[in-house]
């Protein structure tokens, strides 16, 4: 009976990649989201940060990540000791490149370009989408807006979780595989 009480009980742990506790839950507009996978994002062989998907139900379909209208969010925990604004914004633009209906969301991304800020070691940026809100963004444990619409949060989680990701080992580790 203890044994089973004690299972009963447990907590879950943290996931840790690069010495880093990610959580295992969080909340987006109220709503409990469970962490899918993580990965890390490295650039010539710097590791850069730790990226991590939460969704209301893990899945290892990125398209279903993607297009589900559904409560969600990207974590960036940084571990390089500084990005400034000026990267962040250049590694969008390239990313924004390669996705359906980029002139569209040009208005979007500038936008979100215009909220970053130089970013060190443990700082993060937080993408959460609600549906019928759209996709608030905060840096640095603050909020710097929401952008409205399916369409951009669709353009943004195929940065990460389309055909041409940041890289294909922080994809993989997003959808947990």
């Amino acid at each position: 009976m203890s044994l089973l009480l004690s299972l009963f009980f447990a907590t879950a742990e943290p996931a840790q990649i690069a010495g880093v506790n990610i959580p295992d839950t969080a909340s987006v507009a109220g709503k409990s989201v469970v962490l899918n996978g993580l990965g890390l994002r490295e650039k010539y062989f710097i590791d850069v940060y730790i990226g991590a998907l939460y969704l209301p139900a893990r899945t290892s379909n990125a398209s279903s990540a993607i297009n589900q209208d559904v409560h969600k969010r990207i974590v960036m925990h940084f571990i390089y000791k500084e990005v400034t604004a000026a990267q962040l914004n250049e590694v969008w633009r390239e990313g924004f490149a390669n996705v359906p209906n980029k002139a569209a969301q040009k208005p979007n991304l500038d936008k979100l370009c215009s909220w970053m800020s130089t970013v060190n070691s443990g700082d993060q940026i937080v993408l959460d989408y609600a549906p019928g809100t759209g996709t608030t963004v905060m840096v640095k444990g603050q909020k710097k807006g929401t952008i409205a619409g399916a369409d951009f949060m669709k353009a943004l989680w195929t940065v990460y979780l389309g055909p041409v990701p940041p890289t294909e080992k922080l994809k993989k580790g997003m959808l947990g595989r």
